[in-house]
């Protein structure tokens, strides 16, 4: 079974883990709807166009 020669020290530790991290989502503001939505994301007021336009 291996094991470690030496204990890996905390900063070690916590340089392996620095990305390991949670990133906010990318929220903008839709001037047509007038609402926030996500980055690259389709808004409620587009969805409901958009199916108005398939009927």
């Amino acid at each position: 079974m291996a094991v470690p020669a030496r204990k890996t020290s905390k900063s070690k530790k916590n340089k392996r883990r620095t990305h390991h991290n949670l990133l906010a989502p990318t929220i903008s503001y839709d001037q047509v709807s007038g609402e926030y939505k996500r980055a690259h994301h389709i808004s409620r007021a587009e969805v409901k166009v958009r199916k108005a336009a398939v009927r």
